[in-house]
């Protein structure tokens, strides 16, 4: 007797600057994704916002030397907020269902489907989702409330001012203050945005201005913060069968060649990290960022996944940087690296997730 498949959507795309990054990390899930047990049915959003039946053909949406795949033009669909509609509807043939959808992986990066948005679409429509809910995806998204909710449980956090794009046009100076009290070298970065896109460092208050400028063309608020000595260390959480958040191996990043610091370029095209998966660090030290990890996850409410990114201080001060609810899944991406380095390999934590969505279900978080 036959088995009927799972019907999981992969929604990938967006209007986010992540764009392309969050085609590449969809072509990896559908690269791994089990067809015994899943029904698998890709759906792009364009830059413009558009939903559409894309190819479900991974190797379109690789990365190919230093250009950015995206998605293309297709059959224009819409997900209801209807949980009587039970799934995808296309836009120029009338409301004919094109097939249930029993869970989504929403594989977008940042604004308009990381920061809560599509998750409350997917609340609407009754369809299960991997990942976190609307209120810690949309907290872990604006770093500026991030840090308040961290600090309040007891994590540090890099000190920092919150510029919003009013106060910058109205008080300029006031703003330089803040930041010259911060000291200099900072990191100027869009509040809520991923991938180091419109991050700038400022080693001079003279070229705060020119930085402030770029975040805010990502995002209207923007988050100043004090360079922090380190070493830059991630952890993955995966949720349990029980629903209870387990910890990676940590990992290492460090940026070579003529980069100084994390960003997009030296992530995604020009490969300019090395990665130590797992980070060479003492066993205590290890199982304390572990335990800091899940607190933060905790903290934040997240569910199913996050990757959790560190500042290691030559003390072994731990200060969390940022939480991600849904990191990047691309081949070179830190949290399937590390959950490979943990015992998962990749198929299988796409099943978990799937899996773990499955079982949350929908409704009140």
């Amino acid at each position: 007797m036959s088995t009927k498949r799972t019907r999981l959507a992969v929604v990938f795309g967006g209007r986010s600057t992540e764009h392309a990054i969050s085609c590449v990390s969809a072509g990896s899930i559908l690269a791994a994704v089990d067809r015994d047990r899943y029904d698998v049915v890709a759906v792009g959003i364009t830059t413009d916002g558009r939903w559409v039946l894309a190819p479900d053909d991974p190797a379109l949406l690789a990365l190919s030397g230093r250009e950015l795949p995206s998605v293309k033009d297709g059959q224009a669909v819409a997900l209801p907020g209807d949980p009587t509609a039970g799934g995808l509807v296309p836009l120029e043939d009338g409301a004919a269902l094109l097939g249930r959808v029993d869970v989504v992986f929403p594989v977008l990066h940042g604004p308009y489907g990381e920061d809560g948005t599509l998750q409350g679409l997917l609340e609407l429509a009754g369809v299960p989702y991997v990942g976190s809910g609307v209120l810690a995806s949309a907290a872990a998204m604006d770093k500026s409330v991030a840090r308040v909710l961290l600090a309040a449980a007891g994590i540090a956090v890099t000190p920092a001012v919150t510029v919003r794009a009013a106060r910058w046009a109205t008080d300029r100076d006031g703003v330089v203050d803040e930041v010259r009290a911060l000291g200099l070298p900072v990191f100027v970065k869009p509040a809520r945005g991923g991938s180091s896109i419109g991050i700038s460092k400022v080693r001079d208050l003279a070229e705060l201005p020119a930085a402030v400028e770029e975040a805010l063309r990502c995002d209207p608020k923007v988050l100043v913060e004090a360079m922090v000595v380190g070493r830059e260390v991630e952890c993955g959480i995966l949720e349990d069968a029980d629903g209870r958040p387990q910890a990676s191996v940590p990992a290492e990043v460090r940026v070579v060649g003529d980069y100084d610091f994390y960003d997009f370029e030296a992530k995604y095209l020009d490969a300019a990290t090395e990665l130590d998966v797992p980070a060479d660090l003492p066993p205590e030290l290890t199982e304390r960022l572990q335990a800091v990890a899940r607190t933060a996850y905790d903290a934040l409410d997240c569910e199913g996944l996050a990757r959790v990114d560190f500042f290691v201080g030559p003390d072994g001060e731990l200060i969390v940087n940022e939480v991600n609810t849904m990191p990047g899944f691309t081949p070179t991406s830190m949290f399937p690296r590390m959950w490979a380095a943990s015992g998962v390999d990749y198929p299988e934590l796409v099943d978990r997730l799937v899996q773990a969505a499955l079982r949350r279900g929908t409704g009140l978080r």
